[in-house]
């Protein structure tokens, strides 16, 4: 396969996260034959049932690791390509990225090239399992370029990540009779409210820190008073996390205290329970990232895999063709000119570190 007809093999593989099985046994199956022509090993590193990494080494000694994600976000959709593009959900973040690194692996073997290898990992996209997973099983990797879609330009800094689940509790009754009940919705929606109103700072690489709120669920049918409710946040970091967590805690405690009067004050009213509970799903810090010499940079708002390898796989380069704006979006699409770029800048990183490295 050339590198075009691979991303769209790859990219043709459903792997939305937690699916990753079928894509990972393609690429077994595809760099079986590498291993075994140029004395490298193929394997695969179990990370859950039916979810693995996988691994490819050649030569004695691991100095850079490629490493990218094979999961996607839903939902999927298969690939098409025109002269320019190839698109397809997964086609930019990362399908054709997996295809770059592994065409650049063939490239170096080509030339004679060893002391490298490729990780492809699962779960990139929700909670870095993968990563994590490839960080209990550190293989003495001295540097590790992570591909994301970045313009084949190499980030000198990326966001953090700190995801929250928002859950509220009620009471169900007749919506006729809301006095009965508790709506948790209600109760959901003020303390989003409140936090969409936290100051957020800001960094000067990294520019200011944002949060979403990326999804919300609850209730039972419009003629009830809903008895649970719950939403799931995220804030890209800048910094340190400890003061957005605090804000977040003070926030909905904020919210859960309606003004009282004063006959209440006086009496010392007892507080009122809180309108929801915050638990911490996930974080990741942003992150400051080095120089290569002979490339252009940039810096990127998304997070990585990066924090979950925690440093394990050696010091850490983020590069990748394709932009993130067309990442995650019903267009998704790579351009074929920045795949074949990306071939070309994998092999110059690689050897460009192995020289460092032989110093």
């Amino acid at each position: 396969m050339d590198i075009f007809e691979l991303t769209r093999a790859l990219t043709d593989i459903e792997s939305v996260t937690g699916n990753e099985e079928r894509v990972g046994r393609f690429l077994l199956d595809y760099l079986a034959p590498l291993g075994a022509r140029f004395g490298g090993r193929v394997e695969r590193m179990d990370v859950q049932a039916r979810r693995f990494n996988v691994f490819a080494q050649w030569g004695d000694r691991l100095t850079v690791t490629l490493s990218t994600h094979m999961d996607t976000v839903p939902p999927f959709f298969a690939s098409r390509e025109d002269g320019d593009h190839i698109w397809g959900r997964g086609a930019c973040d990362a399908k054709g990225i997996i295809a770059s690194m592994t065409k650049a692996a063939e490239a170096l073997l080509e030339a004679g090239e060893r002391d490298f290898g490729l990780l492809f990992v699962v779960g990139e996209e929700r909670n870095s399992a993968g990563a994590y997973g490839a960080a209990a099983t550190p293989r003495g990797s001295r540097y590790i370029v992570n591909g994301e879609p970045t313009g084949n330009k190499l980030a000198l800094g990326c966001k953090g990540a700190l995801r929250y689940e928002v859950v509220s509790a009620g009471k169900m009754a007749h919506s006729a009779y809301p006095e009965l009940g508790d709506s948790a919705i209600h109760k959901l929606v003020r303390a989003l409210d409140a936090i969409l109103r936290i100051p957020l700072p800001s960094d000067p690489l990294l520019g200011q820190s944002t949060l979403n709120i990326g999804t919300i669920s609850g209730g039972r049918a419009p003629n009830v008073i809903a008895d649970e409710a719950r939403a799931e946040i995220l804030v890209r970091l800048v910094g340190d996390s400890a003061g957005i967590k605090a804000a977040l805690a003070d926030a909905v405690a904020q919210a859960s205290r309606p003004a009282l009067d004063e006959e209440r004050r006086q009496a010392k009213a007892p507080a009122p329970p809180a309108l929801a509970e915050l638990r911490e799903i996930l974080e990741l810090p942003a992150l400051h990232l080095n120089r290569l010499d002979g490339l252009e940079t940039t810096v990127v708002a998304f997070t990585t895999d990066i924090p979950a390898f925690g440093g394990q796989w050696g010091e850490a380069f983020l590069l990748g063709p394709g932009s993130i704006h067309a990442a995650h979006t019903p267009d998704e699409g790579v351009s074929k000119r920045e795949l074949l770029e990306a071939v070309e800048i994998y092999r110059h990183i690689v050897r460009q570190l192995c020289k460092r490295e032989s110093k």
